[in-house]
């Protein structure tokens, strides 16, 4: 099963990269990406699609382990259960430990991710080499597997929320007279929702991964249908710092 969400997060990331290439606009994007974006972007997919798994897997699920040795594969609870713990739940985790990134005891660190200057696909997992660590779903996720006898409805919720994280950080936009768009504006945070996050003209909202749900009940929701005309925020940090900050 870990395999089966591992191939529809690399299907979907496959898909988007296809259809940013398909773009006129999104090619013309990539085309002026620098030498040092490509290094970033493709650092942070290697450690997001590589590293943080097999560390989930490895040192992670020892330490549970090792914490918790009469616990693994005990809990039993319904499929929809676990799925709802995985989508709903642990996105409102995520929606805090997002601001707390965005606070000023850690903004420091999560800058990298804001230094890209247009929405694509290959920005996703842009941070530095360590930034990973400080993000809920290496250690709740793998948690939640530690401990639930079948894990499969959760992973499925793993999965989904992985692949809207492709999705939100690229340009591809349902057209709004869409029965999908009707469906999906209420509730999902799309790109356009996302984009206003990274931009560098509005602050301090759309912290949501999943659900608006969480930024509209604690006011940090900024709504647009259309995309900002500015992405990204300047900053002095050498490709190193970028790397490595503040261990550099």
């Amino acid at each position: 099963m870990h395999q089966l969400a591992q191939i529809i997060i690399f299907i979907t990331f496959i898909g988007l990269v296809c259809w940013t290439i398909n773009n006129q606009v999104c090619r013309t994007q990539l085309q002026i990406k620098s030498r040092e974006d490509w290094l970033l972007d493709g650092v942070g997919l290697m450690i997001q699609g590589i590293m943080i798994p097999l560390l989930q897997a490895t040192v992670v699920y020892g330490i549970y382990h090792q914490l918790f040795p009469q616990l693994q594969g005990n809990f039993k609870i319904a499929p929809i259960l676990a799925f709802i713990i995985s989508f709903i739940l642990v996105d409102y985790l995520y929606y805090w430990n997002h601001r707390l990134l965005h606070s000023k005891f850690l903004w420091q660190v999560h800058q990298v991710h804001h230094t890209v200057t247009q929405m694509d696909v290959l920005g996703t997992s842009r941070n530095t080499l360590w930034t990973s660590l400080l993000i809920i779903y290496l250690w709740i996720h793998t948690l939640f597997l530690y401990l639930l006898a079948d894990p499969t409805a959760y992973l499925l919720g793993v999965s989904l929320t992985s692949a809207l994280d492709l999705w939100r950080h690229s340009r591809l936009m349902i057209d709004e007279n869409s029965w999908l768009y009707q469906f999906v504006f209420p509730w999902l945070i799309l790109p356009q929702d996302h984009a206003w996050h990274h931009c560098s003209e509005v602050f301090n909202c759309n912290y949501g991964a999943n659900l608006k749900l969480w930024d509209k009940l604690h006011k940090t929701y900024y709504e647009s249908k259309d995309l900002p005309s500015v992405i990204g925020i300047s900053t002095s940090l050498t490709l190193r710092q970028k790397l490595l900050f503040p261990f550099s």
